[in-house]
């Protein structure tokens, strides 16, 4: 009897040792670590800079028409 009750109480030690040494490895640990901003996007300079950049397209497509009529005008003038 003697000797069981050692085996027993040798195992819970060894699991308690055990369970401890386990959560001595557990940490948390930042898988991502959490932005120093705002947790979202800004929609006011979101929009303002699709704003801008669609000014710059229509201003680029102004340009690029103009370039072809441009050139159009170069090649109808030359056939006649």
């Amino acid at each position: 009897m003697r000797k069981s009750n050692r085996v027993r109480w040798t195992m819970v030690v060894a699991g308690n040792v055990l369970a401890v040494c386990m959560l001595g490895f557990f940490r948390t640990t930042t898988a991502a670590p959490p932005s120093s901003g705002e947790p979202f996007a800004n929609s006011v300079e979101q929009r303002a800079e699709i704003i801008k950049q669609l000014q710059e397209m229509n201003s680029q497509l102004k340009e690029q028409n103009s370039l072809i009529r441009g050139a159009l005008k170069a090649l109808v003038g030359d056939k006649n």
